[in-house]
């Protein structure tokens, strides 16, 4: 029996009624029992209400009414993925260069990270074909990430090859010039790696730190958490001017810790001097607009005694209420040693934690986990499309998907 347009009108009455029930941490038009969809889909499940239903297929509702349009894009852009295909968005993965295109075919993945080796002999035309070939070969475009923060951390301009030295440390730039040094600085660096084909540099770091003997001294900004703020904010708004994505690194701040990539750090600090301080830098990024938060493997007792940051419920709580970042929330790499005794299952608790984005360099191990976790239940399949939708309307807003 097919509706007439009086059952249609009824349905449309009643939509925003039927939506009020969406989860806090869901976008409006998702609810907490199904996945995105389109006016179509809305029209075509109607069409269909006196054949069976399967019961366990998710119920799909859709509100148009003030949507972001990129939010709506990414709807109807789910809609055709399977499970695997979203889970591989999840992942952005450190690039094993010999497998590269086969990796992408097999595991459907959100972006790679490319590191020092990977420009090591290597030329721009290289690396732009390279790249190239990537994009071709996925159906879904990706995210080219490098961290190319200046200083010390220079994968790519180190090399001669790609530029005829290094970019600055945010300290000497500022010495030299100021917060006008910082943004020229910034809008050349976007400039050459979008010139690559990246599309993500992993910065700008938003630690405040103002003691030469804490490690993440020398990659911050070096001042106090005010000018620190003021620094981030120049930063994030020339990314977003040039198109290339930003993350803000290292929440919730890395405070004096040691370095995570070789073992675990306890963060003892009160938690006021996260809200007075160490938060503020992320505050005028995501204010300024910037698109993703890149959370630390640090061990912070104010927030979670047990869990590194990175898989802790009460971090991300405090990132998505308390500073009411609606974008992506990525972990810092997952084989780092701070976490590595959990490596097979960093990813599951990840996901369960809050984040959107993960970090992999066993992403083989991990993909498979977390499929398994969804087929066990231990993960539901709708957080895992909430967190597909933020990352494809990242990728809309960069313009490199449409």
């Amino acid at each position: 029996m097919k509706p007439n347009k009086h059952m249609f009108f009824l349905v449309f009455l009643l939509l925003p009624l039927l939506l009020s029930g969406c989860g806090r941490h869901y976008p409006d038009y998702i609810s907490q029992s199904g996945s995105p969809g389109t006016e179509e889909s809305k029209t075509a499940a109607n069409e269909t209400d006196d054949h069976s239903a399967d019961p366990t297929e998710p119920t799909i509702h859709i509100s148009t009414t003030g949507s972001d349009p990129y939010e709506v894009r990414a709807g109807e852009l789910l809609l055709s993925m399977s499970l695997e295909e979203k889970v591989g968005q999840m992942f952005f993965v450190r690039l094993r260069k010999a497998s590269a295109l086969q990796d992408i075919e097999k595991y459907h993945l959100g972006g790679y990270i490319l590191f020092g080796d990977d420009f090591k002999d290597e030329t721009q035309t290289g690396i732009r074909d390279f790249i190239r070939s990537c994009q071709n070969a996925s159906s879904i475009p990706l995210l080219m990430g490098v961290d190319e923060e200046g200083g010390t951390v220079c994968r790519v301009s180190k090399y001669a090859a790609f530029r005829s030295e290094p970019f600055k440390s945010p300290q000497d730039l500022y010495k030299q010039g100021g917060f006008e040094a910082i943004q020229a600085d910034t809008k050349e660096k976007a400039a050459f790696l979008l010139g690559l084909g990246i599309n993500v540099n992993l910065a700008p770091v938003c630690d405040v730190s103002v003691n030469p003997d804490d490690f993440i001294y020398r990659r911050s900004f070096g001042r106090e958490a005010r000018e620190t703020s003021d620094y981030v904010r120049t930063v994030v708004r020339e990314m977003e001017k040039a198109g290339i994505g930003s993350t803000l690194k290292h929440f919730p701040g890395y405070g004096s810790n040691g370095d995570t990539h070789t073992g675990s750090a306890v963060d003892i600090r009160d938690y006021q001097q996260f809200v007075k301080s160490d938060f503020l830098p992320f505050e005028a990024g995501i204010k300024a607009g910037a698109d993703s938060v890149l959370v630390s493997h640090n061990i912070v007792t104010s927030m979670d005694e047990k869990h590194p940051a990175s898989l802790s419920r009460g971090v991300h709580d405090k990132l998505r209420e308390s500073l009411n970042f609606k974008g992506v929330i990525m972990t810092d790499d997952l084989s780092m040693d701070a976490i590595k005794n959990s490596t097979s299952e960093a990813a599951v608790l990840a996901i369960d934690a809050g984040d959107d984005l993960l970090i992999a360099t066993d992403f083989d191990v991990q993909i498979l986990a977390v499929l398994d976790a969804i087929n066990k239940g231990t993960l539901k399949e709708e957080e895992i499309n909430t967190s597909v939708i933020r990352i494809l309307v990242w990728k809309l807003k960069l313009g490199i998907l449409q």
